[in-house]
């Protein structure tokens, strides 16, 4: 038996899928503005005689970022 297929028929509705609006944009702008990690660097240009001496202004510059968020988190403190 064969299939019927009316090609004057229009198609219903698809399910699963969604044609995507401008405010679904703006939110996803929105939170992966808030993903993006922000280099807890100085900005301008850094010269280092060796890269020890760049690792470890690097890894300083973490820690300093990462206290400072944590600090942030704590309730009660300023």
């Amino acid at each position: 038996m064969q299939p019927v297929v009316n090609l004057e028929e229009v198609p219903g509705k698809t399910v699963g899928r969604r044609a995507g609006q401008p405010v679904d944009y703006d939110h996803l702008v929105r939170c992966a503005s808030a993903l993006m990690p922000r280099l807890p660097f100085p900005k301008g240009v850094f010269r280092f005689r060796t890269h020890e001496e760049a690792d470890e202004w690097t890894n300083q510059h973490i820690l300093q970022a990462a206290l400072k968020q944590a600090r942030a988190r704590q309730p009660g403190t300023t």
